[in-house]
């Protein structure tokens, strides 16, 4: 029995924009799910051993901002703690974060895996700038929050009462560290608006002319933002806040117009080999 054969795809576009997307049933994506879960959560633990066993060097890198600090308004630059167990409780939250970061390239590459399966070919070739720009702009995050944030907040925390102040500093390292790290993680997590804006983009969600047009939404949300993050009442700390957050934004515009512009150029080439 002859049957009709099925019209032949371009051979300019088949190889490139053929869905070749797994189809999976419901329990299935749910073991995968599962199993992306596992290597996310292996992973977790082997870089809190890894952390663990550096954090004693971490803790004393980190510090030193408040030593520097305690140094310039001419007070003892000693952290002190208050309980028997505070500072290995320390250890054990610092190495968890560090085993968070250093797992975070493996749980992006499990994310992407879990659903890379129902995207096109060519949006799949973005894996590897997906997870390299994700750890990139979030350790950017964090040095920003070391090298330039974190010495306008202390010093503007520690001299706050003034020079002639009846009171003296003592800094618990676990309020201390809580703010550094709610910071850092703050931070690196705001640096990673590019990359949310390029998935956004990959699905159509937002496009550039929206973003664009929405600005000054931006700019409000962003100051509303900066201002309930920023540890610190002045405005300075707050613009200091704001400026990352506003030139990642326009970053983010950039990339989302890279992404349609590409998405345009297909389509055009899909029409001219019709």
């Amino acid at each position: 029995m002859v049957t009709p054969s099925q019209p032949a795809l371009p051979q300019s576009n088949r190889g490139a924009e053929e869905d070749t997307s797994d189809k999976m049933s419901l329990i299935e994506h749910l073991i995968e799910l599962r199993k992306r879960l596992l290597y996310s959560a292996v992973a977790i633990a082997i870089g809190f051993v890894i952390g663990f066993s550096v954090a004693k060097w971490v803790i004393n890198f980190v510090a030193q901002p408040m030593v520097h600090a305690l140094q310039q308004a001419h007070y003892p630059d000693k952290l002190i703690f208050t309980g028997p167990a505070e500072y290995v409780n320390l250890l054990i939250k610092v190495g968890f974060y560090l085993g968070l970061v250093i797992a975070l390239p493996v749980i992006l590459h499990q994310i992407w895996l879990f659903v890379a399966p129902g995207l096109y070919k060519h949006e799949r070739k973005a894996v590897l700038s997906f997870i390299l720009s994700s750890v990139v702009l979030f350790l950017c995050g964090i040095a920003f929050a070391y090298f330039i944030l974190l010495p306008f907040v202390l010093k503007f925390l520690i001299t706050f009462q003034g020079p002639q102040g009846p009171f003296q500093p003592l800094i618990s390292i676990s309020e201390y560290f809580d703010l550094i790290l709610i910071v850092m993680v703050g931070l690196g997590a705001i640096f990673e608006l590019p990359v949310l804006i390029f998935v956004l983009s990959v699905f159509g969600i937002v496009t550039p002319q929206w973003l664009w047009k929405n600005l000054r939404y931006a700019i409000l949300i962003i100051t509303i933002v900066a201002a309930i993050v920023t540890p610190t009442p002045d405005a300075t700390t707050m613009l200091v806040f704001m400026a990352p957050m506003l030139g990642l934004y326009f970053v983010g515009i950039a990339v989302s117009y890279m992404v349609f512009r590409k998405k345009r150029k297909r389509e055009i080439a899909e029409q001219s080999a019709q």
